[in-house]
């Protein structure tokens, strides 16, 4: 797995949020602010362009870059959460030119610790966390049980995806959803939406080109 496919990766991710833009606002007009897609699109297209301007040489520089662009471009809570998620992963990675799916996985692990410390969220609040954390533990299990990382990466993405459409019963008890009540209750989350579209990203880029474990070069 090298800086380039986690570079085709984030490119990827950045043209999913901008085709489902849209749905995204839709998605925070009934329990947010009705500017996530729109943020996250932005920041994402600030990232890609910052990326196209200096291309990194590692890991941790390209997803550390990307990171604080997001920190930066995006407001609310949305930009100090994925930023703070594409930095911890980064600095899992470290300075390296290349990473096995084993450290993509730590590091992925890492990157929902930092989702964890910055907003303070867990299981059944109706945040990104409820797409994450599944998503992290399918691909542990699926890349214990032996898989490549393409099929590993399927699994999480799948997982995410249920995470996403399990928000929607929720009741929110996180951000300026929980502020509704009982009225978050039938709304899916759009912050679990946009992981859902970060793991999709992932299982269709060349990260999985790396197999089953070795270190590409």
């Amino acid at each position: 797995m090298t800086t380039a496919a986690l570079g085709q990766w984030v490119r990827r991710f950045a043209d999913l949020v901008a085709q489902h833009r849209d749905e995204l606002t839709d998605l925070d007009s009934a329990i947010g602010d009705a500017d996530h897609g729109s943020n996250m699109d932005r920041g994402m297209q600030a990232a890609v362009a910052a990326l196209d301007e200096n291309p990194p040489a590692t890991s941790k520089a390209l997803l550390s870059k990307v990171g604080m662009t997001l920190v930066s471009k995006v407001g609310g809570a949305s930009g100090p959460l994925f930023g703070t998620l594409f930095l911890r992963v980064g600095g899992s990675l470290g300075e390296v030119a290349a990473s096995t799916p084993q450290e993509l996985a730590a590091a992925l692990r890492a990157g929902l610790g930092g989702v964890v410390d910055r907003g303070k969220a867990g299981p059944g609040d109706k945040t990104m966390y409820d797409a994450l954390a599944p998503a992290v533990d399918a691909l542990d299990a699926a890349l214990s049980d032996g898989a490549d990382l393409s099929v590993a990466l399927q699994n999480a993405s799948q997982a995410a995806a249920a995470g996403r459409d399990a928000t929607t019963p929720m009741q929110a008890r996180k951000g300026r959803a929980s502020y509704l009540g009982e009225r978050s209750v039938g709304h899916q989350d759009p912050g679990a939406t946009t992981v859902a579209l970060l793991l999709e990203a992932a299982a269709g880029s060349s990260l999985g080109a790396s197999g089953s474990g070795r270190r590409d070069t």
